[in-house]
């Protein structure tokens, strides 16, 4: 099984250095698709954060570290989350590639 590896933000006695693996399905479990909010869309876990305006933001040029400030209730562990799931949506569908003429 896939293990991605993050180093953790403070949290409580622990200190930056704290490194914690998450597996791909424990990160998914970060995410929340519920036709009540959202209109079900797929969210953060306990957020009205969509998982594509994570993506979009990350697709813009913005770092872990903007996001985080423009949104306080994220974590890195949420983004990581956002990442896991955009590639598993990647894996089932495919979209028709753009051919330029030249």
């Amino acid at each position: 099984m896939t293990q991605l590896q993050e180093r953790c933000p403070p949290a409580g006695n622990q200190d930056d250095t704290t490194i914690a693996a998450m597996t791909r399905e424990q990160l998914l479990l970060r995410i929340s698709i519920d036709p009540e909010i959202c209109f079900g869309k797929a969210c953060i876990r306990g957020t009205r954060i969509w998982v594509a305006l994570i993506i979009e933001n990350l697709a813009d040029g913005s770092d872990e570290k903007a996001i985080l400030e423009m949104y306080p209730h994220l974590t890195r562990e949420d983004i990581r989350a956002a990442l896991a799931y955009a590639a598993e949506v990647t894996r089932e569908r495919v979209l028709p590639a753009v051919s330029q003429s030249r």
